[in-house]
C-alpha cells in the first residue's frame, strides 16, 4: 500500500468561535477524520468533534484497586504467613499497621496507570506529525486557529470546496 501523497487540508482562523462553528459543520456534513489545534482549550470544542468517553479514568481505578489490593496482600503474607512477629501482644494481621502501605500503592498503581494509559490510548509518542512541519503552522500556532480534513476521511474529495465556505483565512494542503 502506497502511503497518501497528501496528509489532509487545514484550514485557519483567527478566531476561536469560527474554529468550533467550522468544527460543527464538518460533523454535520459527515466528516469523522478531522482535527483540531488551538493555542488555548476552548470550550464546547471536544464535545463538538465528537471525542467520547476515554478509558482513563477506568483504567486508572483498575490500577489502583491492584496496587492496594498487591499492597495489603504483600503485608498480610509477611507479617501473617512467612514471618510471624509478635510484637507488643498484637496479633500478626494487625490491618492498622497496613493501611499506610496500602494507600501508597493505591496512589503509585493509579498514577502509572493513568499515565501509562494516555500515552496509549492518545497513540503517543508520536514522533512526527505532518502538520508540524508546516512553515505556517510553526509562525502561526500560538495566535490562530487551525483545522484539518485528514485525506484518509471518506469524503475528502470535497473537502477542499467545503473549507473554503467556513470563511477560514486560509486553506492549505498539508503533505507527509
Amino acid at each position: 500500500m502506497n502511503p497518501p501523497e497528501l496528509h489532509g487540508l487545514v484550514a485557519e482562523f483567527e478566531e476561536p468561535e469560527r474554529l468550533v462553528a467550522a468544527v460543527r459543520a464538518a460533523r454535520e456534513k459527515g466528516y469523522r477524520k478531522i482535527d483540531a489545534y488551538s493555542p488555548f482549550p476552548i470550550e464546547g470544542l471536544a464535545e463538538e468533534m465528537g471525542l467520547r468517553f476515554t478509558g482513563v479514568p477506568l483504567a486508572a481505578l483498575l490500577c489502583g484497586i491492584t496496587g492496594g489490593t498487591f499492597g495489603y496482600a504483600m503485608q498480610f503474607y509477611s507479617a501473617t504467613i512467612d514471618y510471624p512477629l509478635n510484637v507488643g501482644g498484637r496479633p500478626p494481621h494487625s490491618w492498622p499497621a497496613f493501611v499506610p502501605i496500602v494507600f501508597e500503592l493505591t496512589v503509585l498503581f493509579a498514577a502509572l496507570g493513568t499515565a501509562l494509559s494516555m500515552l496509549v490510548l492518545n497513540g503517543l509518542p508520536r514522533l512526527h506529525h505532518p502538520i508540524f512541519e508546516t512553515p505556517f503552522f510553526a509562525e502561526r500556532n500560538a495566535s490562530h486557529f487551525f483545522f484539518c480534513i485528514e485525506a484518509t476521511d471518506p469524503q475528502f474529495g470535497s473537502a477542499r470546496a467545503f473549507l473554503d465556505e467556513q470563511t477560514a483565512s486560509h486553506v492549505w494542503e498539508v503533505r507527509p
